[in-house]
């Protein structure tokens, strides 16, 4: 037998807390006399699974509960892996939330600073494309990122299985404006040269020709990419422009190194 002390020392936990589980009859004493409390060793084994539990994020209610069916070593191993993924995918969301409230900063820190010198306004011709489309909510970089991302790896995989080679870069295109919950299209493409083929485990888009589009080139991370869309909207405004639909991102340089990528925003415009 060892005194609550000892076994709390023993048990890696306060004496307090040996002392709430008995009240509320998660652990109690194998001997209590005169007021002490004892513990034999094997009381260890459920402690052990208490403290495991707990750490899971399961209430003390929760626990009761579940040392009551009596859980086995494997159901803990299954439940640390179950809260590892979601714990993994809390981090996740909160670097997501971080990088983008640093952007956020960014573009406050460069309001009425960057530089609109490359700005022009130009015609784009007509392209065809192999395209794959994602939905999204919003237009926030942390909600686009995740899913256009994998569209684009899936769409060069699907290239590679119909033996298609594009012949020029990566166009992203926008349809919808997210408003009453509609969502979000988002389009991956790669310029081709091909004409539409139902076996192709792709679309085969014609964008039309823009006689105007005020253009930007960005040049870094996409994720900081909503600093030089803001810089055009402010551009078109000030030269009596207005918007005609949503923007193409084409990708002119692409390395594994997202901070060298160059991509030019067009954006189709009018004289309002």
């Amino acid at each position: 037998m060892f005194s609550i002390g000892d076994f709390a020392a023993l048990g890696r936990v306060s004496v307090r807390m040996l002392r709430h589980y008995d009240g509320l009859g998660l652990l109690e004493p194998a001997r209590a006399l005169s007021g002490y409390r004892y513990y034999r060793a094997d009381q260890l084994h459920t402690l052990n699974r208490i403290t495991a539990l707990k750490e899971l994020g399961f209430s003390l209610a929760q626990v009761k509960t579940i040392l009551h069916d009596d859980v086995g070593v494997d159901e803990l191993r299954g439940m640390l892996r179950l809260r590892r993924a979601e714990l993994d995918a809390q981090l996740a969301a909160d670097q997501a939330r971080l990088r983008a409230v640093e952007v956020r900063l960014r573009m406050i820190e460069s309001e009425g600073v960057m530089s609109t010198d490359e700005i022009v306004v130009k015609s784009v011709p007509s392209v065809r494309v192999a395209a794959l489309q994602g939905t999204v909510s919003s237009y926030e970089s942390r909600e686009i990122s995740p899913v256009i991302q994998p569209l684009y790896q899936e769409l060069c995989a699907a290239l590679d299985a119909a033996g298609v080679t594009p012949t020029g870069p990566g166009i992203s295109f926008y349809d919808g404006t997210g408003e009453d919950g509609q969502p979000i299209r988002i389009n991956a493409g790669f310029t081709v040269s091909v004409e539409a083929d139902p076996s192709y485990g792709f679309q085969v888009v014609d964008l039309a020709a823009i006689p105007d589009a005020a253009t930007i080139v960005h040049r870094g991370s996409v994720d900081t990419i909503d600093a030089s869309y803001q810089a055009l909207a402010t551009w078109i405004s000030a030269h009596g422009y207005r918007m005609l639909g949503h923007s193409r991102e084409v990708l002119l340089e692409y390395s594994d190194d997202p901070e060298k990528w160059v991509n030019e925003i067009q954006m189709a415009v009018e004289k309002a």
